[in-house]
């Protein structure tokens, strides 16, 4: 749905959007993040917009791609947008929050989280998803909760992966762990397989995109009876959408993921779950939280009518109360932290989710 278009009498204060909502780009997670973004948004303008002006999105599609992501940022600029808003994608979201830097946008990134979002500190930069090095510790938490010592990564070259991998090395070595790394731009999932018993390793994750190679690679662990006992875990958040399920069936089960809710919504979370629900056909994904999340700051932020300064946001969100702060080693203001659990899928029932660990 689209917010109220611009009139004279009322001028709209533009927000863009930048999404991926076409291949190879993660379609479903464009689709939930923009719908969070399209609901806050219509909440905002019910409640009177931004001194009187209605918000307006002005959406734009990344498909993933870095210099496709420039060129919206350099053309929304031109139109004029008060802040920029959105992003999956860690690779594009760099591309995006370097650009937004070098023009002095505000640029709220909802949902990517690769610690280097910024190559420096930057005043222009916020983010409400919680920095990989946060989440992923959380989950290399929950693998040698679960035994898992021995752990192996199928990996396909990208900054975003190879920041994942050194993160969970870094976490599970102290503890007499180990990460065995398969490239999988030279090998099949069949030679994977080999791979893995050969290993030794209990828990293969995924880091490799969505659809492939991810679904044959889960496939063909299923199908072979050496690795009936083997874990298959997928940190960056693939099982969190309808797709994956509908796509794998029940082998998409018990694939544990990082999900950032709480394990229980506050009154305002259900509010929201309910729209998003109705504007989505089906449950929202943690995604679209982190867009309605995103428009609640944005619109503080906008009301002030001063210049951009995240660190007087203090506003009430669907998973919590949002505020922001510098962190060591991350050069954007950060929420710290929204929630973080790791969930699978329940093999008796695949459409519902079981929480296996919090942090």
């Amino acid at each position: 749905m689209s917010t109220p278009p611009p009139t004279a009498s009322s001028p709209t204060v533009r927000i863009g959007v930048l999404v991926p909502l076409s291949r190879p780009g993660w379609v479903e997670a464009g689709q939930h993040l923009l719908a969070g973004l399209e609901l806050g948004v219509r909440e905002v303008n019910e409640g009177g917009g931004i001194a009187g002006a209605p918000l307006e999105l002005v959406v734009r599609d990344t498909a993933a791609d870095p210099k496709r992501a420039v060129a919206a940022v350099d053309e929304l600029a031109g139109l004029g947008v008060a802040a920029l808003v959105g992003e999956y994608h860690s690779v594009a979201a760099r591309a995006v929050a370097a650009r937004a830097d070098a023009l002095g946008v505000p640029f709220l990134c909802s949902s990517a989280v690769i610690d280097a979002l910024t190559a420096g500190p930057s005043e222009w930069v916020a983010r409400i998803a919680p920095a990989q090095s946060h989440g992923w510790r959380v989950y290399a938490d929950f693998l040698l909760g679960a035994g898992h010592r021995r752990v192996a990564v199928a990996a396909e070259p990208s900054v975003y992966w190879a920041s994942g991998a050194e993160i969970l090395r870094n976490c599970l070595v102290p503890h007499g762990g180990s990460v065995v790394e398969f490239d999988m731009r030279a090998l099949s999932p069949e030679a994977l397989c080999q791979g893995l018993v050969d290993s030794r390793a209990t828990a293969l994750l995924l880091l490799v995109g969505y659809p492939e190679p991810a679904v044959s690679i889960v496939r063909c662990v299923r199908r072979d009876p050496r690795l009936r006992e083997m874990l298959v875990g997928a940190p960056a958040g693939q099982p969190e959408f309808a797709e994956w399920g509908g796509v794998l069936g029940e082998d998409g089960a018990s694939v544990p993921f990082l999900r950032y809710l709480p394990d229980r919504l506050g009154a305002l979370g259900v509010r929201v779950e309910a729209g998003l629900r109705e504007r989505l056909g089906g449950a929202p994904s943690f995604v679209a939280f982190e867009g309605y999340d995103a428009v609640v700051v944005l619109a503080d932020v906008l009301r002030s009518g001063t210049a951009v300064s995240w660190s007087r946001v203090a506003v009430e969100g669907t998973r919590g109360a949002i505020s922001f702060s510098r962190g060591p080693g991350i050069g954007v203001w950060q929420w710290v932290w929204a929630p973080v659990q790791v969930v699978d899928r329940d093999p008796a029932e695949p459409g519902r989710f079981r929480v296996l660990h919090t942090g």
